[in-house]
């Protein structure tokens, strides 16, 4: 999926125009005991709480691509034969309107939640304060208009029906007691604590919408943070295969250049592979209709070239590169570099530059002495005082 798919489903959740069909819910306590369930009809909710669904449902199609928003490939395989797959094909072809699949559903889910639970509370004190959790489920069916070579959408000519589920995780936690304001009595009383919904830990959408139809071999897959896309979710609950999480992969890739470029890994050629990777990266975003970028292993290797690796080092790191990711693996280059972030760390210092500028840092060899150097151009400030 691209970012104008994305942007093209979450205008679909707009509380005014009541598009989606069903909102299916389940209240789980920490320990997993379903606390309640509902199901209601979008046409007849209140405006105020179906925006509050609708917001959470928007923050799962939200987030950076490669990170946050991960394509989950099913296998030939997983899609004849993984239980999981099929339960989420009869969600989906049902409408959210088979009641039996919809509780299979949660049972997974609570299956999920009981497993970290028990991985997470390392104490008694720990347990009472783990957090409730609620499963929304959402179906819509969303007529998809034309869309010419221009990219002008044309609503008089339908595609298809693109007819899709959104799953929503989120903690639900318990306030303290604290003061609220009335404001018919011009004072101030005592407020209880009560519990309330936090914004999604993680969810997804099946199928993933792509070239205007659905792909039902693949899921857009959502996790809050990054660093932790819930492996046992993945497996247990959608059938599909983990994969590295962003900031591994980013710690992998780092290692692989660090190691194979060997003595080449200077500033200078890590500045230059993060200005050829950023560039290329915003080249990409100008493009609405394309895919996040990502990067083979041989599009790296031209990278080095082009920032002054030798070919001998290069291909050290193509070698490398295909060992652990694969011959065939591409990966999203917002995982190889951070491109709005450029930093230099030493054992007692750390200096942090705009990308644009990094070039102001260079190294220097003197008195026998390896020295990072900062070009000054302009004013300096010292913890808020400008100094001379």
């Amino acid at each position: 999926m691209n970012a104008r798919d994305l942007s093209e489903l979450k205008r679909r959740l707009n509380p005014d125009h009541r598009n989606p069909t069903v909102i299916r819910g389940c209240y789980i306590s920490s320990d997993g005991q379903v606390i309640s369930s509902f199901a209601q009809p979008v046409g007849m909710m209140p405006q105020e709480e179906l925006e509050k669904y609708l917001a959470i449902f928007k923050r799962t199609l939200s987030g950076t691509m490669g990170q946050n928003l991960l394509s989950i490939d099913f296998s030939q395989e997983q899609m004849e034969q993984s239980e999981p797959y099929q339960l989420l094909t009869e969600l989906h072809s049902s409408q959210l309107q088979d009641a039996a699949a919809v509780d299979r559903f949660y049972e997974k889910v609570i299956g999920y939640v009981q497993a970290e639970r028990e991985l997470q509370a390392q104490s008694v004190e720990e347990a009472q304060s783990a957090s409730n959790f609620l499963v929304l489920l959402l179906h819509d069916g969303y007529d998809v208009p034309y869309r010419d070579g221009n990219g002008e959408m044309d609503r008089e000519r339908s595609m298809d029906v693109f007819s899709y589920i959104l799953c929503s995780v989120c903690p639900v936690k318990q306030t303290k007691p604290s003061l609220r304001y009335f404001a018919a009595e011009q004072e101030f009383h005592s407020r209880e604590s009560d519990w309330v919904v936090s914004g999604p830990e993680l969810g997804f959408l099946f199928p993933a919408f792509e070239e205007r139809s659905a792909n039902v071999g693949r899921a857009m897959y959502y996790t809050r943070d990054a660093g932790n896309q819930h492996d046992a979710f993945v497996e247990q609950v959608l059938g599909a295969s983990v994969q590295m999480t962003a900031q591994e992969q980013k710690e992998t890739f780092q290692a692989i250049m660090q190691e194979s470029l060997a003595e080449e890994c200077s500033l200078s050629v890590v500045q230059n592979v993060h200005e050829a990777i950023s560039e290329l990266i915003e080249q990409q975003k100008a493009d609405k209709t394309a895919e996040p970028l990502s990067l083979s292993r041989r599009e790296v290797k031209q990278v080095l070239l082009d920032s002054g690796v030798s070919e001998e080092k290069a291909e050290a790191f193509e070698e490398r590169y295909t060992e652990t990711f694969g011959e065939r693996t591409a990966l999203p280059a917002v995982n190889m570099i951070t491109p709005k972030q450029f930093k230099v760390d030493t054992p007692n210092v750390s200096i942090k530059v705009d990308p644009e500028h990094s070039s102001l840092i260079e190294t220097k060899f003197i008195d026998g002495r390896y020295y990072i150097c900062i070009l000054v151009d302009g004013e300096i400030e010292v913890n808020g005082v400008k100094v001379k």
